[in-house]
């Protein structure tokens, strides 16, 4: 295939364009992955009473445009207790609620999640470029 220099930057726009959509795809895949796995974490390891509480984390999608994705992982129903559980508290005659960290634990697997997806993502980028 033969390019008249005339379209040669056309080309490596349109080139380039591709790789931008196919990455962008696949960092949104990942990005979904990891707000998945937060989700599981929290609710495999929150304090179950009646396991209300577990079962109301949910992941919501806040933002997504062409190039971007932004999700939150929340609990629906049962917002008041995360902070309380999470740190602990004060108790109503005296004395202190321990902590039971869940959310923090969960929070930091998925960022390794997602840091290990995108690393594995420019690596196989790279490969396919040489």
């Amino acid at each position: 295939m033969s390019i008249r220099i005339d379209d040669l930057a056309r080309e490596v726009m349109k080139g380039l364009d591709e790789y931008a959509d196919v990455t962008t795809e696949q960092v949104k895949r990942a990005v979904r992955k990891a707000g998945n796995t937060v989700r599981k974490e929290i609710q495999q390891n929150a304090p179950k009473n009646t396991g209300d509480y577990a079962k109301s984390w949910a992941v919501k999608k806040v933002r997504e445009s062409s190039h971007t994705l932004e999700l939150v992982v929340h609990s629906k129903n049962c917002y008041q207790l995360t902070h309380l559980l999470e740190f602990g508290h004060c108790l109503r005659n005296g004395g202190r609620a321990r902590a039971m960290p869940h959310i923090a634990p969960a929070e930091e697997k998925g960022i390794e999640q997602l840091e290990k997806q995108i690393e594995s993502l420019v690596v196989k980028c790279q490969d396919h470029k040489q």
